[in-house]
């Protein structure tokens, strides 16, 4: 692709940068990239309902979607059966307040996707290194190694994964 504008250039960058960013990090750093994602994509359609661009919200909105199935998908019950059918639960209960957004010109379903998600967000935020360093001295103690099916190509920082 050619760039020519300097804010597309820049954009490009911080792409790439994250991109590669991510294709190094561990199942916990990513975890959070998603997080993360999902929080600004939603504060990103609420900001496009206030200005009534409704392009751009449902572009956001299809973007937060398409991460939170991922999380979704990406659960293992095998390793916390109860979490991961609570987790499921959450992540559906959002992908239906996102649909009812997709059809209102409202910011209250997303509102509704934030109230449940927040404080999975913060918890996850709040883990304190020495837990995650723990837990990957664990792994390794036990000849596992890190698996997870980030894949650049799928343009994660554009959400379309």
């Amino acid at each position: 692709m050619f760039v020519n504008k300097p804010q597309d250039m820049l954009k490009e960058y911080q792409k790439t940068s994250v991109n590669a960013e991510l294709a190094m990090a561990d199942p916990y750093t990513i975890t959070k990239a998603l997080f993360q994602g999902v929080f600004e994509r939603l504060g990103q359609a609420k900001g496009a309902i206030a200005r009534g661009d409704l392009e751009e919200k449902a572009k956001k909105l299809a973007s937060a979607s398409a991460i939170i199935q991922h999380l979704k998908d990406t659960l293992d019950p095998t390793q916390a059966p109860e979490i991961a059918k609570n987790l499921a639960f959450i992540y559906d209960f959002m992908l239906a307040k996102i649909a009812d957004a997709t059809m209102q010109v409202s910011a209250q379903p997303i509102d509704d996707a934030l109230k449940v998600f927040m404080p999975i967000k913060n918890a996850w935020d709040s883990i304190p290194q020495s837990a995650i360093k723990e837990a990957e001295s664990k792994m390794r103690a036990n000849n596992q190694h890190f698996q997870h099916n980030y894949d650049p190509s799928k343009n994660l920082v554009d959400g379309a994964i």
